[in-house]
């Protein structure tokens, strides 16, 4: 077996992994949001916000793509986590191919220096047995929930919406299609470093540090990726403090398929009810400006009850449950 770094202009490369994923997928989780090659590519080129991780195809004798590696490698913080994911071709599992490939990543992440190993797996008997062959423990579960946009009915979102703005009267909302503002560039940093207080449950992790430059590279790789990027943001009339915002993308290439990026409400301004705001806000804008989005996916933790909640009255309904595991190197 030959294992070999993906990067993103091999476009057989791309095209091979997205068709593992999806072989992957129909056996393991029909319904998950999978990549198409273009997308796949720039995942490789730009990351989630400029900081791209690693890709590692294994290929049999006659070149077959029988497994894949991604490894993430943190540089904003966490510098000294390496996060794996490991996809096995469904007729080529058994082989030991998922142990050389976590082999390799760990290798990889002990030249680099990474002491804190973690692995992402659906919520599967045979994902469990595995991450626990190799040491790995778990440490929290995050859920996928999708909406379908279509089947949405309007009146509940409508009046969740009239509620949340009797609830916050003494705040605003802003629409942003684009890029920020630069006045509200310090503002956003202090608003999206609120999703810190998110539950990591058992996960030894660090707070995510957030700066003007990292939103910027958030901004960047959106529009590297081909997707439109919209923020609503809850500010407070009194003050003009930013309070809380609602965040997603949709793509281009697949305009009816649209992702919850963030949504976060700051400590201080919270009991108002502005994560119900910003969401349903954001629901009512995107019925005006992304008419052909058909559905929209979420990642929560399992634990956090106050945003599933919310969720659960806009219509979600669960995806897939995927299982974070970590040990020490």
């Amino acid at each position: 077996m030959d294992i070999t770094r993906l990067y993103p202009d091999d476009e057989v490369g791309c095209v091979d992994a997205v068709a593992l994923l999806a072989a992957t997928a129909k056996v393991d989780c029909p319904e998950a949001l999978q990549s198409t090659p273009r997308g796949y590519a720039a995942h490789l080129k730009h990351g989630w916000d400029g900081d791209p991780g690693h890709s590692y195809i294994a290929r049999d004798a006659d070149g077959f793509a029988v497994g894949l590696l991604s490894v993430d490698l943190p540089t904003y913080d966490n510098t000294n986590l390496a996060w794996f994911e490991v996809e096995v071709h469904p007729d080529y599992r058994g082989r030991g191919i998922g142990t050389q490939l976590l082999q390799y990543g760990e290798q990889l992440a002990q030249r680099l220096g990474r002491n804190l190993l973690g692995m992402s797996a659906w919520d599967l008997p045979k994902a469990d047995v595995f991450a626990r062959r190799h040491g790995f423990e778990q440490k929290a579960i995050e859920v996928n929930r999708r909406q379908d946009i279509a089947s949405l009915d309007w009146s509940v979102v409508q009046r969740l919406y009239d509620e949340a703005v009797q609830a916050s009267a003494g705040y605003e909302l802003i629409r942003i299609d684009g890029r920020l503002p630069d006045e509200l560039l310090e503002g956003m940093v202090a608003v999206t470093a609120s999703i810190n207080d998110a539950p990591r449950d058992d996960l030894e992790m660090e707070d995510d540090e957030y700066s003007p430059e990292r939103l910027r590279a958030y901004e960047d790789a959106q529009f590297g990726h081909d997707r439109s990027l919209y923020r609503v943001i809850a500010r407070e009339r009194a003050t003009g403090v930013l309070a809380g915002h609602s965040t997603i993308v949709v793509e281009r290439e697949r305009p009816h398929i649209a992702e919850q990026a963030d949504t976060a409400v700051a400590r201080e301004h919270r009991g108002h009810r502005l994560g119900a705001l910003v969401k349903t806000g954001m629901l009512l804008w995107m019925r005006e400006a992304e008419p052909a989005v058909t559905q929209l996916d979420t990642w929560n933790a399992e634990s956090n009850a106050h945003m599933i909640a919310i969720n659960q009255q806009l219509n979600y309904r669960i995806i897939a449950r995927s299982i974070a595991y970590q040990k020490t190197a």
